[in-house]
């Protein structure tokens, strides 16, 4: 099975619960939308534990391109020769209430991490997408990182998408738009009954676990959506 989540944001235990609770295995896939870190308890482990795994495809979210940011000041600022001990501890400042710390090995996973995911059928970014006239996705390679990571327009209900793949989505909890943290799939025109992702023309995917500890995620094969608290 293949299954896609956004804003995990630190909650490991509750990630790990949602694992056990959809029987996660190496033979399935977990798509990751981005916002693995900051406002839970353990995001250094999250990011561990994602890192480590073949099987799930991390994005990166805005919270993770703030980290790189912060990054690349501190680089800035260190002459040649420089102590790497001494760099990590910097970063690891960036999460002073972390039990384990940031490995460069963990950087260079945050780095190489891609801003999209696209398949036959659906795409995934973490925050948003731009449309042509005609309301139809325009070339993913075209889009700015502004756009993938801090666009709020995608969620909008106006924000219909035309003749393109069925997009996934986070980085705003869905509970400021209906007041309860569930899953938002939007169906296609004249389609009352959904059959498969092709029915979907956008999936709002963040539930907000920081702010109701309820953690969420779309099995692609089936599209249920699986709730754990």
């Amino acid at each position: 099975m293949d299954y896609i989540i956004s804003d995990i944001h630190g909650e490991f235990d509750l990630f790990i619960k949602l694992l056990k609770t959809i029987n996660f295995t190496e033979n399935d896939k977990m798509i990751i939308c981005g916002d693995i870190i900051d406002k839970g308890p353990n995001s250094i482990k999250l990011l561990k534990y994602i890192k480590n795994k073949s099987n799930m495809i991390f994005l990166l979210g805005n919270h993770e391109y703030e980290f790189l940011k912060y990054y690349t000041k501190v680089m800035s600022e260190v002459e040649d020769g420089f102590n790497s001990d001494e760099v990590l501890t910097k970063l690891n400042n960036y999460f002073p209430k972390e039990v384990d710390l940031l490995t460069w090995e963990d950087i260079n996973f945050l780095e190489d991490a891609p801003f999209y995911y696209e398949s036959s059928d659906y795409i995934c970014v973490h925050a948003g997408v731009k449309l042509n006239e005609n309301k139809e996705i325009i070339d993913l390679n075209k889009i700015d990182v502004n756009t993938f990571l801090y666009d709020r327009r995608t969620k909008e209900e106006t924000f219909e998408i035309k003749n393109s793949k069925c997009v996934f989505y986070g980085h705003t909890p869905t509970s400021y738009i209906c007041n309860e943290p569930k899953i938002l799939a939007y169906c296609r025109p004249n389609i009352t009954k959904p059959y498969s992702i092709k029915s979907f023309y956008k999936i709002h995917l963040d539930c907000g676990v920081y702010l109701n500890k309820v953690l969420s995620c779309f099995c692609i094969d089936t599209c249920k959506c699986i709730y754990v608290k």
